[in-house]
């Protein structure tokens, strides 16, 4: 589904991302951890084709994601749902005009079909009738939930978190991966996930990836992850306080 090869990306001269090579089965639901400033989410804004590489290849179903032109890119962005590290809900807009906002802009659908879509996608975040409200009203649970319904209401086939749980409490944010997972489930949809909540992203992931210092240096899977003898992997999986990262 989704193929990285020789992925490099620099900013001011300082390398993100140094080669990385990754392939993302279709219906997975693969997490990409490693500490911070090792390139995730540049990574997935290459993959929707938000950032250009200086090297290398993103195919998305046999297509290369860089080599399409600006009006190809509008169409081919309808396979992906995008949730952003800071929910980027509209505080202008209520809480159902939010979650309409990606079918409005992108399809030529009527009122009726929206509302009902809203309606559905509220009721699977278990925030039903709360269309009306506005995102200052909300938890930081709610913000999140109402995020990935925004998220998942186009109905992509391949749908992107980053740090979907970040800045919630423990419980939350298991109820938030728990959901996330029943939504992947539900739409057999091929999902990437950046999250540095490692104890909870381990409970729902089926592939795991970390980056370290702009590498890809593991892949694999879940059960995998958690047994690896590379130290840099068991001290960011394990948590341990000493080690070389």
């Amino acid at each position: 589904m989704i193929q990285i090869e020789q992925l490099t990306k620099s900013f001011g001269g300082m390398p993100v991302l140094r080669g990385v090579d990754l392939d993302v089965p279709a219906g997975c639901l693969y997490g990409l951890i490693g500490p911070g400033a090792s390139g995730k989410s540049v990574l997935l804004k290459m993959i929707t084709g938000l950032l250009r590489p200086d090297r290398g290849r993103v195919l998305v179903d046999g297509k290369d994601v860089h080599a399409l032109s600006e009006l190809e890119l509008q169409t081919f962005r309808l396979k992906f749902g995008m949730l952003f590290q800071n929910n980027a809900l509209f505080d202008y807009m209520t809480v159902g005009e939010n979650i309409a906002f990606p079918l409005r802009r992108l399809y030529d659908l009527g009122e009726e079909e929206i509302e009902e879509r809203v309606a559905e996608r509220l009721r699977a975040v278990s925030l039903a009738g709360f269309e009306g409200r506005t995102p200052a009203g909300l938890s930081g649970g709610q913000k999140k939930r109402v995020g990935v319904a925004r998220a998942t209401i186009a109905r992509g086939e391949i749908v992107l978190y980053d740090e979907p749980a970040a800045g919630l409490d423990p419980v939350t944010s298991q109820r938030i991966f728990d959901l996330l997972r029943a939504e992947q489930r539900a739409m057999n949809a091929t999902v990437v996930m950046v999250s540095s909540d490692l104890d909870r992203l381990l409970t729902v992931t089926d592939r795991v990836g970390m980056l370290y210092r702009g590498r890809l240096i593991f892949d694999g899977t879940t059960a995998e992850a958690k047994a690896s003898d590379d130290p840099r992997v068991r001290q960011f999986v394990h948590g341990l306080t000493e080690g070389p990262l």
